[in-house]
């Protein structure tokens, strides 16, 4: 079963050390590396600071955006992993895992799977919109 592991940390007010963002880097790269080869990841990034997100509305059939995110929240989305796990224990497990998990909190979300006769847009046609 796909699950989608968000992770919500505090955004920093300050730069990190260089030594801290490569420490973290390391950390990201072996967790990224283990569930690769374990068979588990089918994607993943991480996020640019909600500094630079734009939230979307449609009001009375207009466009309305709004810089930053849709709510103020002490935790922001960073990033995520979308992996196929065998069930919830070994999402939690590989959640629990993340570097982030230690300061801030991975949100663990199966997927939806969409029935099989559910119309899916063809390329030819997803690229033509």
């Amino acid at each position: 079963m796909r699950y989608l592991l968000l992770i919500y940390t505090t955004e920093p007010s300050d730069a990190p050390t260089q030594e801290a963002t490569a420490e973290e880097m390391r950390a990201y790269g072996a967790f990224t590396q283990e569930i690769t080869e374990r068979g588990l990841m089918k994607a993943g990034e991480a996020l640019e600071p909600t500094s630079t997100a734009t939230t979307v509305r449609v009001k009375d059939g207009r466009t309305v955006t709004t810089d930053g995110p849709f709510a103020e929240t002490k935790e922001a989305l960073g990033g995520f992993y979308l992996i196929d796990a065998r069930d919830l224990d070994e999402a939690i497990e590989v959640a629990a895992r993340i570097p982030a998990a230690k300061r801030g909190s991975i949100e663990v979300r199966p997927i939806w799977e969409l029935p099989a006769d559910y119309p899916q847009p063809q390329p030819a046609e997803a690229a033509t919109r």
